[in-house]
């Protein structure tokens, strides 16, 4: 071949290869966006409604002797598929869970004579977010009362955390208390290195305050517990512990 011939094969390849001859990979197509994450909005508080508020005498149906059905009701929340409700034992501190109540409504046997109180969660499946509705005390009726026992008193603090603050040799101990009859309260703390039963100082017996420092040695365990009086009757809280 003359390298005229040769020029023009060379030409050849080289105008093929720039049409595209050469079969290149083609560009990659452009991802495309995810689709937006839509909006769940949380469940909302329910509002409670039954038994009332602070009510001194609820009865129910009585079932027997010791024990009667309560109809507890709420209004709904918004965005909310079920309802725990939760009912405690305010002598105990003991709670009844009733989980997963489409309506807003449950009826729940309990003890006659005994202070509870009560609440309710909203849920969704939607959502791991659930909603509390605020917590209503009421005293569920025994035989004929003519003064009703205060609440037992509410502890809040020291709080759930191991250690209690100490500040200058001292540790706050203090109390929510309440009486279904609106009596005026003393208070009378127990603490101590046993379990909260031993006999109470003078210094934190029959006092108007809800809450006192009490003087404490680090490295040990209190026990401590609030007894209510209204001058007729009593109640005590469940016995708490802090470490020092």
């Amino acid at each position: 071949m003359s390298n005229f011939n040769r020029f023009i094969a060379l030409v050849l390849v080289w105008g093929l290869a720039a049409c595209g001859g050469g079969g290149g990979d083609p560009a990659p197509a452009p991802t495309p966006n995810p689709p937006p994450t839509p909006t769940v909005n949380p469940p909302t508080a329910a509002s409670l409604s039954l038994p009332e508020k602070n009510k001194i005498c609820e009865s129910g149906v009585s079932i027997s002797t010791n024990q009667a059905e309560i109809n507890f009701a709420w209004a709904a929340g918004t965005n909310t598929e079920s309802y725990d409700l939760l009912v405690t034992d305010l002598n105990t501190n003991a709670v009844q869970t009733i989980s997963n109540i489409a309506a807003a409504s449950q009826k729940v046997t309990l003890n006659k004579a005994t202070p509870y109180s009560w609440k309710v969660i909203s849920k969704s499946t939607k959502t791991t977010a659930t909603a509390s509705s605020e917590s209503w005390n009421f005293y569920l009726a025994g035989a004929s009362i003519v003064n009703y026992a205060p609440y037992p008193a509410e502890i809040t603090a020291p709080t759930a955390s191991i250690y209690a603050t100490i500040t200058n040799g001292k540790v706050t101990v203090s109390w929510k208390g309440s009486d279904p009859e609106s009596d005026p309260l003393t208070y009378t703390l127990f603490v101590d290195l046993v379990d909260g039963k031993q006999t109470p100082t003078a210094q934190f017996t029959n006092i108007t305050a809800s809450s006192v420092d009490v003087p404490v040695t680090t490295g040990k365990i209190y026990y401590f517990r609030v007894k209510s009086s209204d001058g007729k009757n009593s109640s005590y809280s469940v016995i708490y512990q802090f470490r020092t």
